[in-house]
């Protein structure tokens, strides 16, 4: 049994990731669970109460977040007649991460699925606020869908990779669970400008081998140039499904979300993009 986690803020674009999942998991028996936090909706400094105390207006956002998540699942269970897939929701007085996180603990979540934008999208950037938050604090997978990627079976993933990560089992399991529903081909993607590999590399990289035993992977090399760019490259040439990037300490994940954007160092995934986390929580 896998359990989904999936944020929502009622929005198209939460709507969309919430349709990619229930595609994604149609084959396999899944709880999802449907999360709204809203600390911010009662705390956020720029909102009009209408003149009602702090805890008259978490009252009133309680009741009104309760009965919209209560219709979303009840719209879907009429909509989606799947008899593996089994909903709840979660009504959180938290922020979005806080609240993630202690749901992550409490149910034992192995995957969180969310639109790379929520309500106020800005066009002109690929992650949202929120989005990029959830990427680096979230102790748990986080699987973000574009609002316009139309869904497709995860057959080529691409997972970029220098090999100095001793990665985590659980997380490498869900994606080999991935491959193998999908008998999806998994490039292994080494942006280097030499083809030898040191001690330490060549253990990682036969522990990622073993641990992917139902994907077919490709390890393939990229000399070395603006990475999001070859990896952009890469997506473009092989006709990428799934974009798949481990957050760890002096990484590139980590550089692109803690020191930089994602448009300065260009990487502008139109696809779903994993982020798996090794990162001391």
């Amino acid at each position: 049994m896998t359990t989904v986690l999936i944020p929502t803020d009622f929005s198209v674009n939460a709507m969309h990731a919430i349709k990619y999942a229930l595609e994604l998991y149609k084959c396999e028996r899944t709880n999802f669970y449907f999360l709204h936090a809203y600390a911010d909706e009662v705390y956020g400094p720029f909102k009009n109460n209408g003149g009602n105390s702090i805890e008259e207006q978490k009252n009133i956002t309680r009741t009104y977040v309760h009965e919209t998540l209560k219709k979303l699942v009840t719209d879907l269970t009429n909509t989606y007649h799947n008899p593996k897939h089994h909903f709840e929701f979660i009504s959180s007085f938290e922020a979005l991460v806080d609240a993630i996180n202690n749901a992550v603990n409490e149910i034992n979540v192995d995957i969180t699925i969310m639109g790379t934008q929520g309500k106020t999208a800005n066009k002109k950037i690929t992650f949202g606020s929120n989005t990029v938050q959830v990427f680096k604090y979230v102790s748990c997978p986080v699987l973000a869908i574009p609002e316009n990627y139309e869904y497709q079976q995860p057959k080529r993933i691409l997972f970029p990779t220098d090999y100095m990560l001793p990665y985590k089992r659980r997380e490498l399991k869900l994606l080999n669970t991935l491959a193998a529903e999908f008998k999806s081909k998994v490039h292994c993607l080494y942006i280097s400008d030499f083809e030898d590999l040191s001690h330490r590399q060549a253990d990682n990289k036969l522990f990622l081998q073993e641990s992917l035993p139902d994907a077919f992977i490709f390890h393939e090399r990229s000399p070395v140039k603006n990475k999001g760019e070859a990896i952009m490259e890469f997506i473009l040439k092989n006709d990428i499904n799934l974009l798949v990037m481990v957050n760890a300490r002096h990484s590139f994940l980590e550089d692109m979300l803690y020191k930089s954007t994602v448009e300065d160092i260009g990487l502008n995934p139109k696809i779903p993009f994993l982020v798996m986390q090794n990162l001391p929580r």
